[in-house]
Order: C-alpha cells, then structure tokens, then sequence
C-alpha cells in the first residue's frame, strides 16, 4: 500500500519521496520460476512486469511483457524455461529517499513505466508512474 493514500492535508509534492509513493507489497518471482508461471502471474494480475529476486530478497532482475513476447515470438516452450533466462538483469531501481521529481526525471529520461525499490539491493517496494501522479495529486489536495 502507498503511505499517500493516508495523507490527509496539503503538502508540497516536490517533497514527497518515493518510501511514501511506492507500493511496498510487492509479488515477485525467483530465478528458478518458469516462466510460464511468470505469465499467468502477469496476465491474471494485470501486472507489466515481475521483479526477480533470489531466496534472500536480493533483486537480480526483472521480467517484462516485453521479455515474454520475444520468448514466445522465438517459439520457446514456456514451461521449460526460466525467469533467469528471459529476464532482464540489473534493471533500473530506485531508493526510498528519492523525490518525488527525480525519480519523476528518471521515468521520463528512460522512458520507464515501473521501477523496483531497493535498500542494500533488497526488494523493499515498486513504483510506477501511476503512484508519482497519486502522489501528487494527493498531496495537492486535488485527490479527494
């Protein structure tokens, strides 16, 4: 859940940091996941991507409908692969500490939808474009 959802007045959403904005229950899969369990994960839960994570939480990459689309365009058998091989390894991430228009700049600059939160390269929480503008309109008050 995003701590904005709870915010009750105003306050400057340049000040906002992505810890408030993220969604921290995160579903995530491991490198031994194959990957069509990865799929219907995704399409079930309208989900655009699934961090990968090893047994200790440590993120090691990420698998996008992208990554799933060229693993089906080659005509690979889904249920004989795995995450750790279509996934797309060290993904872009971002820390809780991160403001709201850093993290806003790095959406823009990569052109990114979703990015994984990390603490000491741990899974913490993911944050999407659609949680910068929650946050934002929450705290401007224009979000009732």
């Amino acid at each position: 859940m995003r701590q904005t959802e709870f915010f009750l007045k105003a306050c400057d959403p340049k000040t906002l940091t992505v810890g408030q904005l993220m969604q921290d229950a995160v579903t995530r899969c491991t490198s031994r996941t194959d990957v069509l369990t990865i799929a219907h994960m995704m399409t079930h839960r309208n989900f655009g991507s699934l961090p990968v994570v090893e047994e200790d939480g440590t993120l090691v990459g990420v698998v996008t409908e992208y990554d799933l689309l060229q693993a089906m365009i080659e005509g690979r058998d889904l249920r004989k692969i795995l995450a750790t091989e279509i996934m797309s390894a060290y993904p872009v991430t971002a820390t809780e500490d991160q403001t709201l228009v850093q993290v806003a700049d790095l959406f823009q600059d990569r052109y990114l939808t979703r990015v994984p939160v990390v603490r000491s390269g741990k899974l913490v929480g993911i944050l999407a474009r659609r949680d910068l503008l929650f946050g934002y309109l929450k705290a401007s008050q224009y979000w009732s």
